[in-house]
């Protein structure tokens, strides 16, 4: 058996019927490489490896888990990467989809890092606290939606699936869960200067209460902040309204 560390977030989900929902789900997109995220337990990782066809790989922080992993699922010798998710470099070579019930106290770095690897991911079916898979899915206007909002759905079309009762897990979490799905934007946003847009995006949000004029001044010229768009507040704007944003001339651009 194994121990339950708290400091890496373990709750680990138990609830078959949860399982076989994840799994169905996973299976609406081909996929011929798949990296699951915190295997944990292997609650998920005992199905995954059954299906046919594909090359498998897990990243696991938890040494003890990795053992117990290799001794419950002998298949896995050799497709466990011992290591922090946020550390580790592309797993595969080519396109590949990512699965996990992640770590809460990581989620958001973890999705950053999804970020990292936008090129390569196809599909990301993810296990979220609840408020942070409602924060990704927000749409502008909604007080949840921010730096994350923007940054994930520039790049993904993001689907809120389900959510899932605390005692799904072992030991059951504090907070609610909720599951979605992200997939590349069939028509990709064209952006100018991708660093410049994440800047302009985390400056926004992080005074989000003032008026975008106010919290994004040392980014734009005059004339450019004399655009109406700037009466706005971060939060109504739309992400492709963003992107045009950042697209526009803008003391970045022009050194």
């Amino acid at each position: 058996m194994y121990t339950l560390k708290k400091s890496l977030g373990q709750h680990f989900l138990r609830d078959e019927n949860i399982v076989a929902k994840i799994i169905a789900t996973l299976r609406q997109h081909p996929f011929t490489q798949l990296l699951e995220i915190g295997p944990g337990g292997g609650a998920l990782t005992r199905h995954l490896v059954e299906i046919p066809g594909i090359i498998f790989k897990a990243v696991e922080l938890d040494e003890e888990k990795v053992s117990y992993l290799e001794a419950f699922l002998p298949v896995l010798k050799g497709k466990i990467i011992h290591d922090s998710i946020l550390d580790i470099s592309t797993p595969f070579s080519g396109r590949f989809t990512v699965i996990g019930n992640f770590p809460y106290n990581i989620s958001s770095q973890i999705l950053f890092k999804i970020l990292e690897w936008k090129a390569d991911v196809d599909t990301v079916i993810g296990m979220f606290q609840k408020e942070v898979a409602q924060r990704v899915a927000a749409k502008h206007g909604n007080k949840t939606y921010g730096i994350l909002s923007v940054l994930i759905q520039a790049y993904f079309d993001v689907e809120y699936l389900f959510e899932v009762h605390e005692q799904c897990f072992n030991p059951p979490p504090k907070v609610k869960s909720a599951v979605i799905r992200l997939t590349p934007r069939p028509v990709p946003l064209h952006l100018n200067n991708e660093t410049f847009f994440f800047t302009l995006v985390k400056t926004a949000f992080n005074q989000r209460r003032k008026m975008l004029r106010n919290a994004v001044r040392n980014l734009f010229d005059d004339t450019m902040l004399k655009n109406p768009i700037f009466d706005k507040r971060a939060e109504q704007l739309s992400v492709a309204d963003f992107v045009d944003l950042s697209n526009s001339e803008n003391k970045s651009q022009e050194k």
